[in-house]
């Protein structure tokens, strides 16, 4: 991956089964020029018992009971509609992307060509899903929502068993819970994962907002993942943590921003936009009363003063005791020619 950070749309399950919501949510993403709009890719039948219930937030967001399996299945995509989706994204200048739940998910992804891969949060213990991503070589982004650091350094540690070396893969810091309370967010962590783990970081959100990730992006954040929707007042499992359009923008927006803002090399010295207000901004020795030819500059006839093209300030002691070659009047900007 290139030094620009990545920004990944998040669509997720947020088309509800609608093929023609799914293509809105790609025009959304693509007018906010991000990099990647991800979906998902599953079928619920492999991924997950019919008994187990949903989340917590899950229910609050569905306001429903249903079982996982029921809300699943009615979430999945067709081979015919990833297809479509694909031409749908490039047609509109934007990449699609999409995450799988399961080695099946995972092979079928790689059958429709693609070049990388995302490991959510929950698969981070799925030793044959890692291990089907080493097997893969893709350069792969994992989440690591709910995990430890040992969990992600085993994590890693099955992926890299093949042909992946750690400088192939992105971790992201995350938070599980939709949406993720601020005080649970922890971004100091992401740097601990950079230190600790010696991989590429960044930060998949979950909060409220647009403040988190952005700060993310100014603490080294490569890659960003939000989750979106039309409107947070749609039925579904993601919508009340998802962005609403206008916001996805600003988000990218400012990213763009912060990116730019923190390229600099770090040396302290004056920027090409700034170096023409030195003179305005800094001063220069003055006098503060009438000086005759010969007298000797004293501590109180002098005063800084803009502009700053003068006999710097910080000569100020150097100036005391020296005598004026000539008369000089009130708020005359002294020059070395002026001095004997």
């Amino acid at each position: 991956m290139s030094t620009r950070v990545k920004i990944i749309a998040e669509a997720g399950v947020n088309h509800n089964g609608d093929i023609e919501l799914a293509k809105k949510l790609i025009d959304v993403a693509a007018s906010a020029n991000v990099d990647y709009v991800k979906f998902q890719t599953f079928k619920a039948d492999t991924i997950v018992s019919r008994e187990v219930t949903m989340a917590e937030y899950q229910k609050r967001n569905t306001k429903s009971e249903k079982s996982q399996y029921e809300l699943l299945k009615k979430l999945e995509l067709t081979h015919d509609q990833h297809e479509l989706l694909i031409d749908y994204a490039t047609s509109k200048g934007t990449s699609f992307f999409s995450t799988a739940f399961d080695v099946d998910g995972l092979e079928y992804l790689y059958s429709l060509g693609f070049e990388m891969f995302k490991s959510p949060s929950g698969e981070i213990t799925n030793y044959p899903y890692l291990q089907k991503l080493a097997h893969l070589g893709k350069p792969v982004i994992l989440s690591t929502g709910m995990a430890n650091l040992d969990e992600i350094k085993d994590a890693l540690e099955v992926l890299t068993s093949k042909q992946l070396t750690l400088d192939d893969i992105t971790v992201l810091h995350c938070n599980t819970e939709y949406p993720t309370p601020f005080d649970d967010v922890n971004l100091k962590a992401m740097k601990t994962i950079a230190d600790e783990c010696k991989v590429k970081i960044g930060y998949s959100d979950h909060t409220l907002g647009i403040e988190v990730p952005i700060a993310a992006v100014a603490l080294g954040a490569t890659v960003i993942e939000k989750h979106f929707t039309m409107s947070r007042e749609m039925d579904g499992p993601d919508h009340a943590a998802s962005l609403e359009p206008n916001e996805l923008i600003a988000m990218v927006k400012a990213i763009r921003n912060i990116e730019m803002a923190t390229s600099g090399a770090g040396k302290k010295e004056p920027s090409n936009s700034e170096r023409k207000n030195l003179v305005i901004a800094r001063k220069s020795i003055h006098l503060s009363r009438h000086l005759k030819k010969g007298e000797t500059i004293d501590e109180y006839d002098i005063l800084p003063l803009r502009p700053g093209d003068g006999i710097s300030p910080m000569q100020w002691k150097k100036i005391i005791g020296r005598k004026v070659k000539l008369d000089l009047s009130r708020f005359h900007k002294l020059s070395p020619e002026d001095l004997q």
